[in-house]
């Protein structure tokens, strides 16, 4: 782990930047890219709770700039089932070992992003339905009190279902903001949420509205093609780094 300021500020900083831009440009990948930098400065046990922490105020902007554009009508089984299982989640990061839980989540991402580069076109439409959606919310849910993985899987599935990109993002980013607020919830509870956790949310605060700011400008100009091709360079990326 990496103690000395001059390093780990920069490095602070910089993940909570490249998250927020690429968070407010596609909603996606914010805790992927902080735990794949903060990893590397700090301990599971710490970082996780500053990457709930930053990822709710990463969604806060592209949520509101972009709310009258976004298709929020598939979002209600992913939400409620996912909040019963953030409290799991949450507990068996006390027991159980994240750094085995992440390298399980890095292959799992390397694969289906190779599946997907060799059948790019391979949907299932509304095959399973809400009962479906309801077990992916309740993974992410899982995912998120865990690891502060929550928009994984709703990503992943959503881009399975076929859905566009507005519906799709409708569905993962709200996800994660409500997700988010309960694993911080039951972090403070759990007396995880600590000083040095609220000092790094103060260096990370202007990083994460001015990439936030950013990425929301970037966003009208993805059509669907593009919009799916960086959603999975990004998840196979993801789990490259998540190995590392």
């Amino acid at each position: 782990m990496i103690a000395d300021p001059a390093y780990f500020i920069p490095l602070l900083i910089l993940g909570a930047f490249v998250a927020a831009f690429v968070s407010g440009a596609i909603g996606f990948a914010d805790a992927l890219i902080m735990n794949s930098v903060w990893l590397h400065i700090m301990d599971p046990i710490a970082a996780i709770p500053l990457v709930v922490t930053c990822g709710i105020f990463m969604h806060f902007t592209p949520l509101y700039k972009l709310r009258s554009t976004l298709d929020f009508s598939r979002l209600m089984p992913f939400v409620v089932f996912g909040l019963l299982a953030v409290p799991i989640g949450a507990y068996a990061l006390g027991y159980a070992s994240p750094d085995l839980f992440k390298k399980t989540v890095a292959v799992l991402l390397i694969f289906y992003g190779i599946w997907m580069v060799f059948r790019p076109n391979t949907h299932i439409g509304e095959i399973g339905g809400k009962v479906a959606d309801s077990i992916v919310g309740f993974v992410g849910g899982f995912m998120g009190g865990f690891a502060g993985l929550s928009g994984l899987t709703p990503t992943i599935w959503s881009g399975v279902r076929g859905w566009p990109r507005n519906t799709q993002r409708g569905v993962y980013q709200p996800f994660v903001v409500v997700i988010h607020a309960l694993t911080i919830a039951t972090f403070a509870i759990k007396g995880m949420i600590t000083g040095p956790t609220l000092i790094n949310l103060a260096w990370c605060i202007p990083a994460i509205f001015v990439g936030s700011w950013l990425g929301v400008k970037i966003y009208p100009y993805l059509n669907d093609h593009l919009f799916k091709q960086i959603i999975l360079g990004l998840i196979f990326l993801s789990g490259i780094t998540l190995l590392v």
